[in-house]
C-alpha cells in the first residue's frame, strides 16, 4: 500500500465519525460561542468540514508565503456544513491520489517576509495538519456540544 493510500483509507474512515458529528450541529445554536473570544459552535462546524479540503489545497505548493486566512465564515445551516465537508473530502482525497511517495515525501515549505515558518516533507503536513488538527477540532467541537446539552455520538457509532 502507498503513503496516499493509506492516508486516503484514513481519511476516509473518519469522514464517516466527522459526518456522524457534525450532523449532531443543531442549526438554532450555530452562532453560539462558549467565550467571546471563541469560534461560534457554526464557524467551528465549518472549519472541521472544510479542514481536509483547505489543507490539500494549502499543501499543493511546496513553497508557500503565509496565506491571510481572512475572516471565518458563518454557515447558516447543518445541511451547508454537511455539503463543505463532502466538497472537502473529494478535494482532499483527489489532491493525495495525485501524489506518489516521492510526492509526498517532498519538502514543503511555508515562509513569512523572508523567514521559514515550517518545513517538512508534504506528508507530515497531512499527517499533522489535515488529520491530527481535525481530530483536535471535533474534539473541541464535542466540548462544545456537551455545554449545549447536545447529543454527542462516539466515533463508532
Amino acid at each position: 500500500m502507498s503513503m496516499a493510500e493509506a492516508l486516503i483509507a484514513e481519511l476516509t474512515q473518519e469522514a464517516g465519525t466527522t459526518r456522524r458529528q457534525l450532523a449532531c450541529v443543531p442549526e438554532d445554536r450555530l452562532t453560539w460561542t462558549p467565550h467571546a473570544k471563541s469560534m461560534t459552535l457554526g464557524q467551528l462546524a465549518l472549519h472541521i468540514a472544510q479542514t481536509p479540503g483547505q489543507v490539500a489545497e494549502l499543501i499543493s505548493e511546496l513553497d508557500i508565503e503565509l496565506p491571510d486566512f481572512g475572516e471565518r465564515p458563518q454557515p447558516s445551516s447543518t445541511a451547508e456544513i454537511l455539503s463543505a465537508l463532502d466538497e472537502s473530502i473529494a478535494t482532499a482525497t483527489r489532491k493525495l491520489q495525485s501524489w506518489d511517495d516521492s510526492a509526498l515525501m517532498a519538502e514543503w515549505k511555508m515562509t513569512a517576509d523572508g523567514q521559514t515558518l515550517m518545513a517538512l516533507p508534504r506528508a507530515a503536513m497531512v499527517r499533522a495538519i489535515m488529520l491530527n488538527h481535525w481530530y483536535h477540532h471535533r474534539g473541541q467541537m464535542q466540548v462544545y456540544l456537551r455545554l449545549l446539552d447536545q447529543k454527542v455520538l462516539r466515533p463508532d457509532r
